[in-house]
């Protein structure tokens, strides 16, 4: 199934995003995670190396990940959008949704038990477009069997240094809920 997935994605052009890439960023890690994060779109750096959260945003987040006792290649990382929007903008309704499938097909063949939705164009995509960020931000959200934990993106946390009190404590959260659920 994901090599079916990988490539059915590899030559992908189903939005404009497609014309300025240069790789595919599908995403990576435990295909088997039981916690996945999503984020928004590849940037410079994902593009140029077709991994997901490998520039500043991506090292941020690994440093967290260290203090928390979290291991990279445990979690599974994908994104919104497979191609880097030009100049780092928030993808379009028409681009997200293109992808979105894709993404979907992510979820249902990991089968995460924890996703950490990171950032608005996140929240907005898996969960729906009446949810905000600011407002639901730290709060557990339940749907299908699944635990969603929306975030700020670490882009965010660049250039708002006051955000990453949250993201940390948020993160806290998502451990302390992945131990409770692997105890039972």
């Amino acid at each position: 199934m994901w090599e079916e997935l990988e490539n059915s994605i590899k030559d992908c052009t189903k939005c404009k995003l497609c014309e300025g890439r240069h790789n595919i960023v599908f995403g990576e890690g435990n295909k088997e995670a039981d916690i996945m994060f999503i984020g928004e779109g590849p940037g410079a750096d994902e593009d140029a190396q077709g991994l997901p959260f490998v520039g500043k945003a991506g090292q941020l987040m690994n440093k967290a990940f260290q203090g928390l006792g979290i291991k990279r290649e445990e979690v599974y990382i994908a994104n919104i959008v497979k191609c880097r929007p030009p100049n780092n903008r928030v993808p379009e309704d028409d681009e997200a949704e293109a992808c979105l499938e894709y993404l979907r097909n992510q979820v249902m063949l990991v089968k995460p038990k924890i996703i950490v939705l990171l950032g608005s164009t996140a929240l907005k995509n898996i969960l729906g477009k009446e949810y905000g960020i600011t407002s639901a931000r730290g709060k557990w959200i339940e749907k299908k069997e699944i635990y969603y934990m929306p975030t700020w993106h670490p882009a965010a946390l660049l250039r708002d240094e006051a955000k990453k009190i949250d993201f940390w404590k948020d993160l806290k959260e998502v451990v302390k809920k992945y131990n409770e659920l692997n105890v039972k």
